[in-house]
């Protein structure tokens, strides 16, 4: 990757926690920044360094750290925003286009700054790799945080993605804001999907501490997922061969 010495923004995936599944593209992009951006564990992840300013900041302030990042390049820095898996799933790449378009007449230079998105290994990706190949068809990705949209939007989406025949992996599924949204979720999956249609929970993925577990949704609880855990529905031809999990290439006319 061939980046200008002008200020810059660089928008990077880190993976999904194994430092072994960072690209050398994104590595590289730090080597270069004078200035790293993101969320606090993310940024604890890039090793300090003489003339490396790190910037962490909260997790709900997405737009206000895109923002600071847009005017640290255009006064001449290098700058590189980190995000965990992907930049561009559920994360910051959208976040620096928000602050870009908001801030588009106002700072209309900012639309000249050399942007780039590295893409990185999702967390969903990794848990499907850790357990087969769950996600061999068309599959959907839902984030069940219901921050940024309302709750019923994300039931309407599960019933209508269910009923498609869609595998689905889910990220943010359950924390100790919102424990009992998830249950709701369940519900609607059984109803939409067939509970006898897998379910993976992949805890930590790629971490030493990572778990696996695979059971019908009939046996799901909401127990089972938490923020750390990203959860993968296969369809209703997704089955188990010795100790993994897979979804055929194929599918029957609807």
């Amino acid at each position: 990757m061939k980046l200008s010495q002008n200020g810059w923004v660089v928008i990077a995936g880190l993976g999904p926690g194994n430092e072994a599944l960072v690209t050398q593209e994104v590595r590289d992009a730090i080597d270069e920044a004078t200035d790293i951006v993101g969320y606090i564990p993310y940024v604890k992840r890039i090793v300090p360094r003489e003339g490396l300013t790190l910037h962490a900041t909260d997790n709900r302030v997405e737009v206000d750290r895109a923002t600071h990042a847009l005017e640290m390049a255009a006064e001449g820095k290098r700058v590189v925003v980190v995000s965990s898996g992907d930049p561009g799933v559920f994360a910051m790449a959208s976040a620096v286009f928000e602050a870009l378009e908001n801030n588009a007449e106002s700072r209309p230079e900012w639309l000249d700054l050399e942007i780039k998105v590295l893409p990185g290994i999702t967390a969903m990706l990794a848990a499907a790799a850790a357990i087969g190949a769950p996600l061999g068809h068309d599959f959907a990705a839902i984030n069940l945080s219901d921050n940024l949209k309302p709750w019923s939007l994300i039931e309407k989406r599960l019933q209508l993605v269910g009923e498609a025949g869609l595998a689905m992996a889910f990220y943010n599924p359950r924390s100790k804001s919102r424990p009992h949204q998830f249950a709701r979720a369940l519900e609607i999956l059984r109803e939409a999907c067939g509970a006898e249609t897998l379910i993976t929970f992949a805890r930590d993925v790629t971490k030493p501490g990572q778990e696996l577990l695979t059971v019908p949704l009939k046996d799901a609880t909401p127990e089972m997922a938490d923020m750390r855990t990203v959860v993968i529905v296969g369809n209703r031809d997704t089955r188990r061969v010795g100790n993994y999990v897979y979804t055929p290439r194929y599918a029957a006319e609807a």
